[in-house]
C-alpha cells in the first residue's frame, strides 16, 4: 500500500508541482499596488534598430525620460506565441500565428485561395502543455522557423533563456482581475465595423474582414490591418463565448468610437488596457493584402514604417498623459515590443516604463523577458502568477515600476 501511494505521490507532483506552473504565489513588489496599467504593444524591431534611429524621434526622447529596461527580451518568435506569453505567461501551445477555430464556429474566410485556416487553433479552455521555447535556435527549424540562422547562431536569438514545456493554467490575466471585481480591456486599431462585430474576426481593414461576403474581395485583397494574433485575449475559450460580459470580447473594442480608448480616457479606464496598433501604426508594416500603404521592402519604405510607429506611439502616450484616467490613481504606461525582426541577433527588444507615482529616467540592465513583465503587472494588482511568471527567473521589475531604491 505505501508503494502505491509513494506512486500516487509523484504523479501529482509532476500534475501539480514546480513543472504546473499555474496560480501560485502572489509575487510581491517593492512598489505598491497599481491603479492603471497602460500596456502599448509594438511589432518586429531589434532594440538597437529603434535606439539611436534618427526616423524614431519620440521614443528616443521618451527612453530617456522613461525607466528603459535595455536587457529585455521577447520569449521566441512570432507574435501570437508572445501576446500570449506576456497576458498569460505561456504560449499554450501556439506554434505560430495560426488563427483560432472559434468556438462554435471553426474558421472562415470568404477570400479566395486563403489558406488561413490551416492549423487554426483550438480556443484556449483546459489545462495543457506548452510548447518549450530554447534560447538559442541553431537552425532555422527551431524557434517556430521564424528565425533566420545564418553561419553562427547568436546567442538568444530566439529567447533570454530555454523554457522547457510545461503545465499551463487556462487562464490570461483576465480571468484574475476579473474574479477580483477588477477590469481589463484592449483596444484594437482598425477593428472591423459593428456589422460583422469581433467574434470569427482574424482579420479587418477597419469595415471589411475575414467574415464579409465573397464578392467585397471581388477587386482584389483587403488590407489586413487589425490581427487577431494580436488581440490574445480572442484565443480564450470563455472570452469568445462570452459567458460573463466582464470576460467577454465585449471587453475589446477600437481607438475611436463609444467604448473606443480615446473616449474611454475622458470618462474611466480598466485597470488593465492592453492597447494594439495596426499594423501599419506598429513597426510591423509588409501588411499582407490592398494596396502596398506601409510596405517594408526597401530602405526608404523602413524608414517611413519607423515613423510611421514612431508618430502613432507619440500620439498614444501624449493622449494618456493629457487624459483625466491618467491623473486618477497609481498609473503605469508600459511600452514594449512583441519582438525582433526574425533576424540571426539576440531577441532583445526595448521596454520602458512610465509611473505617475514616482521619479522615473531610470536605466535597468537586469535580464528581463515577457514572463518578468506579467509577473510584475500582478504583483501591482495584488493578483496570483500564471504559469511561466511563476518561475523563480521570472523577476519582478521593482526599479522599472518605481521602487525605492535599497
Amino acid at each position: 500500500m505505501t508503494r502505491t501511494w509513494n506512486v500516487i505521490a509523484i504523479a501529482l507532483l509532476l500534475t501539480c508541482g514546480p513543472a504546473h506552473a499555474g496560480e501560485r504565489d502572489a509575487p510581491s513588489g517593492r512598489f505598491g499596488q497599481i491603479d492603471h496599467v497602460f500596456l502599448i504593444l509594438m511589432e518586429n524591431q531589434t532594440n538597437t534598430d529603434i535606439i539611436g534611429n534618427p526616423n524614431a524621434p519620440f521614443i528616443n526622447a521618451y527612453a530617456k525620460v522613461a525607466n528603459h529596461a535595455t536587457n529585455y527580451f521577447a520569449v521566441g518568435h512570432p507574435s501570437a506565441p508572445n501576446y500570449l506569453e506576456i497576458i498569460g505567461g505561456s504560449n499554450f501551445g501556439l506554434k505560430n500565428d495560426y488563427w483560432p477555430n472559434w468556438a462554435g464556429k471553426g474558421c472562415i474566410d470568404h477570400a479566395p485561395n486563403s489558406h488561413g485556416c490551416d492549423n487554426a487553433m483550438t480556443p484556449i479552455g483546459e489545462a495543457g502543455i506548452d510548447n518549450a521555447v530554447v534560447a538559442t535556435a541553431v537552425d532555422v527549424s527551431q524557434c517556430n522557423g521564424e528565425v533566420e540562422v545564418k553561419g553562427t547562431p547568436a546567442p538568444n536569438n530566439c529567447a533570454l533563456r530555454d523554457y522547457p514545456a510545461a503545465h499551463f493554467t487556462p487562464q490570461s490575466i483576465a480571468d484574475q482581475l476579473v474574479a477580483k471585481n477588477r477590469s481589463w480591456k484592449t483596444y484594437q486599431e482598425n477593428l472591423p465595423g459593428a456589422v460583422s462585430g469581433v467574434f470569427g474576426v482574424n482579420y479587418s481593414d477597419g469595415t471589411w474582414s475575414n467574415l464579409s461576403p465573397a464578392d467585397v474581395f471581388g477587386p482584389g485583397p483587403i488590407q489586413k490591418l487589425y490581427a487577431v494574433k494580436h488581440n490574445p485575449f480572442a484565443y480564450f475559450r470563455n472570452v469568445e463565448l462570452g459567458a460573463k460580459p466582464a470576460l467577454s470580447l465585449a471587453q475589446v473594442a477600437d481607438f475611436n468610437g463609444a467604448d473606443g480608448l480615446w473616449a474611454d480616457l475622458q470618462t474611466h479606464v480598466a485597470s488593465l488596457s492592453l492597447i494594439v496598433p495596426d499594423q501599419c501604426h506598429d513597426m510591423h508594416g509588409s501588411v499582407v493584402g490592398g494596396t502596398a500603404i506601409c510596405s517594408s521592402k526597401s530602405e526608404a519604405e523602413n524608414h517611413l514604417l519607423m515613423a510611421q510607429g514612431d508618430a502613432a506611439l507619440a500620439r498614444l502616450v501624449t493622449g494618456i498623459k493629457k487624459s483625466q484616467a491618467w491623473k486618477r490613481g497609481r498609473n503605469v504606461i508600459v511600452v514594449v515590443w512583441d519582438e525582433n525582426d526574425f533576424s540571426n541577433a539576440p531577441n532583445r527588444v526595448v521596454m520602458l516604463v512610465e509611473t505617475n507615482y514616482a521619479p522615473n529616467q531610470r536605466v535597468s540592465d537586469k535580464p528581463y523577458d515577457h514572463f518578468s513583465l506579467l509577473r510584475t503587472i500582478e504583483a501591482g494588482f495584488g493578483l496570483p502568477c500564471l504559469n511561466h511568471a511563476c518561475d523563480a527567473t521570472s523577476q519582478v521589475m521593482n526599479e522599472m515600476f518605481g521602487a525605492p531604491e535599497k
